[in-house]
């Protein structure tokens, strides 16, 4: 039976899955939120359809260079988002990155521009289309971020392999707006809240140098 101990914004990984986690991938650590307000349960961290946060949920410590590998599932329509180097407090898709978790198939995002689909770093480098899971099913994702190189990965798939410095030359963005934080050497992770219907699970990281 899953024990419920305070009601919020997110669920917290099971102790048991994330040790299963360290044993498996040499160097990875799992992370746990950050969050003011939390519910724990047994295995995932949820962002409950309709919830918002004003200062999100965020994992572990500033990290710069990294690998960072979840699991994680949609609802219909879902809306969410990893940041990687924000700044606390601040939108992370501008304080620092914003890799897109949604749900990219459904009817009211027909007119998605290419730079919004699932995976894409938001308003700097399109994904390709197609990786993900029918609705419902566990996908599994790496995020690579090495100085200025981005790699995300979908269920085996590459979706972005990119330079910022090709991507965004100078400065200027395919969204054609400012991105304060798109140089910057390290932020926190934090889980974006846009509306809720992504479960996340098994969320591990290994730093490089």
């Amino acid at each position: 039976m899953k024990k419920k101990i305070s009601w919020g914004l997110f669920v917290l990984c099971a102790a048991l899955v994330c040790n299963v986690q360290a044993a498996e991938e040499s160097g990875f650590q799992s992370l746990m939120p950050m969050a003011g307000k939390h519910q724990w349960e047994e295995t995932v961290i949820v962002t409950p359809e309709g919830y918002l946060d004003g200062d999100g949920c965020y994992l572990g410590r500033e990290y710069g260079n990294f690998i960072l590998r979840f699991d994680f599932k949609t609802e219909p329509g879902a809306n969410s988002g990893m940041g990687i180097r924000s700044v606390r407090g601040q939108n992370a898709a501008y304080s620092g990155m914003e890799i897109q978790v949604l749900e990219d198939t459904h009817p009211k995002y027909a007119n998605l521009a290419d730079w919004q689909y699932h995976g894409s770093v938001y308003g700097i480098v399109a994904a390709k289309r197609g990786a993900a899971k029918p609705v419902g099913e566990w996908n599994s994702q790496e995020i690579i971020a090495n100085g200025d190189h981005i790699k995300v990965t979908v269920n085996g798939v590459v979706i972005v392999d990119a330079r910022l410095s090709e991507a965004a030359p100078e400065g200027k963005t395919i969204d054609g707006k400012e991105h304060p934080g798109l140089n910057r050497p390290s932020g926190f992770l934090r889980l974006c809240g846009h509306g809720g219907g992504v479960q996340f699970r098994n969320i591990r990281i290994k730093t490089l140098e």
